[in-house]
């Protein structure tokens, strides 16, 4: 491992001197400004593609295969793309450079096997030894093992019970859907029904892998090895016994009544072309309940299902490959805050026209009066989010709509008026009782509920988190002055963060990788907030952030950070996008002059690419830590634009427009 540390005074040769700057300072910007700019739809928007692991586009073949839908020209180009993933052990790990992960070799060596791919073929023999020595595929998690027993490779009992009359239990019930994520809730309804009537795929070609059990599938009794907590077995226990003694005395007309809530939910829910919780996994289980349910195929609503589906892939000449979701608004409020501080220095009419365009097109976005789920945590707070993708009126993001109104605010434009005031009627209203903010609920942080055996993935709750709340203050003390009831909401915000902060002065970051982005997350809301930069809190993330800058003068972590607090912090190569990270949390914190700062502008410098913008390999946010990973594409493109932007700014304030 490469060393993760360095002292200021190593940094002499890297470091550039303010005053040399100016000249390359003003070229790199505006190269990569005006990549950036050309990147703009003509609706006004951002959008970078969304990369996940290879389940994501594993499970678009077997979709295929489950419906018997095959594309076999789109279904080839998938098979190369997951052929062009796989490690030289023959594993497939959750993000680049990561470890191999059982479950998602599993659902790419099915997918391949499915795409024709023979079994002695060298990435087949590999994939298929590697998944053995790891104990074979009936150790894979809860949502491979479903996947199988849809498709007939191992017994329904090697699934948690999940019977659809969970949709009729009352509220003050242990288990409801009200305690879960939004995320949680769109998967989980559709496929209560799957489920309970143990819907069988297709599979027109009947392929199977019972090559990749050691122990025959209909013998094993270690599908549930995984829980291992007091609590986790004792609920393992009662979901046993309920299996076996109260499945078979459930009412028809109660499976009935259960049946037609369920359907009834996910319907209302189904989002047009944006599919259910625009998210892929709770749009295919939509789509193959929609099927069992008996809803024709020439059926609006589910051809529509199907059309979502499909907007997810990213075709490119011999590869393709299925996104999670899209990113439309989260790329828009963010390059619109990065052009923002590129303006500062110099108004330039293509640059605000740009901005001007995307501003006016994220106030259309804005979710006023549809219904929401969030309404069942605050019934009487009226509208005003925004969500990450280009519709999902259900489930308003709370950083999406901090990014996007304090966008709106810098805009300095009237018309805007009543967006940033309803967003910040619905931030203060969206606090946790804890002072913090989740992303999508608030106080959803029923923490016994990652011992049940559905949630091997630990990931059924939003609870909140110090990266959401970081930018609910930076947004909220914008407004405190003309709204002082703000002030509260603000202060317990500010006590929670403080509560959050790790004994090494860094913050967790819960939806971008890791520490760096955590606390960067939270220095801009210190900074926003008015919290004296010699605060104690503000000087340990400054002390711990120079700590961890490398020697080539940038900074790096790995997802591996997430596995574990005695591995916090690692960090094997430099990076564009936690370089900039790091610089815009120094510069937050008043570090503009100090000689770390210097270096990874330098570093930024000398790694940009000729055409304007950076290129990072690595993946470069969470989806779930530990189990699910992303790499927005966007990052490694605005935020190395930003930090050197906001570095411009400071060092030359005398030239600032505005």
């Amino acid at each position: 491992m490469l060393t993760e540390t360095t002292s200021a005074s190593s940094l002499g040769t890297a470091a550039i001197e303010a005053s040399s700057i100016p000249s390359s300072l003003d070229n790199a910007i505006n190269k990569a400004k005006t990549q950036l700019l050309s990147l703009q739809h003509d609706e006004g928007y951002w959008v970078f593609e969304l990369e996940a692991d290879c389940t994501i586009p594993s499970e678009y073949i077997l979709m295929m295969h489950f419906m018997d839908e095959i594309d076999e020209a789109l279904q080839a180009k998938i098979a190369n793309f997951l052929l062009s993933q796989q490690s030289a052990d023959g594993s497939y790990p959750l993000y680049k450079g990561g470890t191999g992960d059982l479950s998602c070799t599993i659902k790419a060596y099915y997918a391949m096997k499915m795409a024709d791919y023979p079994l002695h073929a060298t990435h087949m023999k590999k994939a298929r030894e590697w998944i053995l020595a790891k104990g074979g595929a009936a150790q894979s998690n809860v949502f491979t093992r479903i996947m199988m027993a849809m498709f007939g490779q191992i017994p329904w009992r090697g699934v948690p019970y999940m019977p659809v009359e969970i949709m009729l239990l009352p509220k003050w019930f242990p288990f409801h859907l009200d305690k879960v994520s939004y995320w949680s809730r769109t998967v989980m309804v559709p496929l209560f029904i799957l489920s309970t009537y143990k819907v069988k795929a297709r599979n027109p070609k009947k392929i199977g892998i019972s090559e990749l059990f050691i122990t025959p599938p209909n013998q094993e009794r270690n599908y549930f090895a995984h829980v291992k907590t007091p609590l986790g077995r004792a609920i393992l226990i009662v979901e046993r016994m309920a299996r076996l003694l109260v499945e078979p005395l459930i009412p028809a007309f109660v499976r009935r009544k259960a049946t037609a809530k369920a359907q009834d939910w996910f319907m209302q829910r189904l989002n047009g072309y944006d599919g259910l919780g625009a998210i892929f996994t709770a749009m295919v289980n939509a789509y193959e309940a929609m099927d069992y349910l008996g809803i024709p195929a020439d059926n609006e609503q589910r051809r529509i299902a199907r059309i979502a589906i499909e907007r997810l892939l990213v075709i490119k000449d011999d590869l393709a490959y299925c996104q999670p979701c899209v990113s439309p608004i989260w790329d828009t409020g963010l390059t619109a805050l990065v052009l923002q501080e590129v303006d500062k220095y110099e108004t330039n009419p293509q640059t605000q026209l740009a901005i001007k365009s995307g501003l006016q097109w994220l106030a259309t976005k804005q979710l006023r009066d549809e219904p929401g789920d969030w309404q069942i945590q605050r019934p009487s707070l009226p509208g005003g989010g925004w969500a990450f993708q280009f519709g999902n009126s259900y489930y308003p993001d709370v950083d999406d709509t901090a990014v996007v109104a304090l966008a709106l605010i810098q805009a300095n434009d009237l018309k805007f008026a009543e967006n940033i005031d309803r967003a910040g009627v619905w931030i203060a209203g969206m606090q946790s009782r804890n002072g913090g903010y989740g992303a999508f609920d608030a106080d959803n942080d029923h923490h016994y509920l990652n011992h049940i055996p559905f949630a091997d993935h630990g990931a059924l709750l939003d609870p909140p988190t110090a990266d959401v709340s970081g930018r609910c203050i930076m947004f909220l003390a914008r407004l405190v002055n003309q709204h002082p009831e703000y002030r509260a909401v603000i202060d317990n915000c500010i006590a929670y963060l403080r509560k959050e902060q790790e004994t090494d002065g860094s913050w967790f970051g819960r939806w971008g990788t890791n520490y760096i982005y955590g606390t960067w997350s939270v220095l801009t809301g210190f900074e926003s907030a008015g919290v004296p930069k010699n605060d104690p809190s503000i000087r340990k993330a400054v002390a711990w952030l120079k700590n961890k800058q490398r020697n080539d003068g940038g900074w790096g972590e790995d997802n591996y950070s997430y596995h574990g607090n005695n591995i916090r912090g690692v960090f094997y190569t430099s990076t564009a996008f936690h370089t900039a990270l790091a610089l815009l949390a120094l510069l937050s914190a008043g570090e503009a002059g100090c000689p770390e700062v210097g270096a990874g502008v330098s570093y930024l410098l000398k790694t940009q690419q000729a055409g304007g913008f950076w290129e990072d390999k690595n993946f470069n946010a969470p989806g779930f830590p530990k189990v699910f990973y992303l790499k927005y594409h966007g990052y490694d493109k605005f935020f190395p634009l930003w930090a050197l932007a906001r570095y411009r700014n400071e060092i030359t304030p005398n030239r600032l427009q505005n």
